[in-house]
């Protein structure tokens, strides 16, 4: 585990600390090859510098993001934001569905928008 995501995760308390430490296991386990860091000061997985899949806690829960999850098959994600991502929250691990979490982890591995270079393409999204 990244030691930045790794001390994120324990400056959390409670129910919310739980859900963290579940969704970096499963995410790591899944996403195996993929970068783990802090990025505006979240932690994010990436691959080949490409977000992929992030969280950030609020007050009570903890906001589980994929940069293109609106690409998804695998249905239970809201859109968020003006481009492709789509996310859901928890306020609890029971909350966590495991097999809809694998699923959403895998299509992310393989149904990617290119968030890397949007600078390069003038804001554009483009499919990778």
């Amino acid at each position: 585990m990244n030691n930045d995501v790794a001390e994120y995760n324990q400056a959390t308390t409670g129910a919310v600390r739980e859900i963290c430490e579940a969704l970096n296991a499963e995410i790591s386990a899944v996403l195996s090859s993929a970068e783990s860091k802090l990025y505006h000061a979240n932690p994010v997985w990436f691959i080949d510098n490409n977000p992929i899949v992030g969280y950030d806690v609020a007050d009570d829960h903890v906001n589980l993001l994929f940069w293109s999850g609106q690409s998804f098959d695998t249905n239970g994600l809201t859109a968020a934001g003006k481009f492709k991502a789509a996310g859901t929250k928890y306020t609890n691990t029971q909350d966590i569905n495991i097999d809809q979490l694998r699923a959403w982890l895998k299509e992310s591995a393989t149904s990617q928008w290119n968030y890397r270079d949007l600078r390069a393409h003038n804001g554009e999204l483009v499919k990778l």
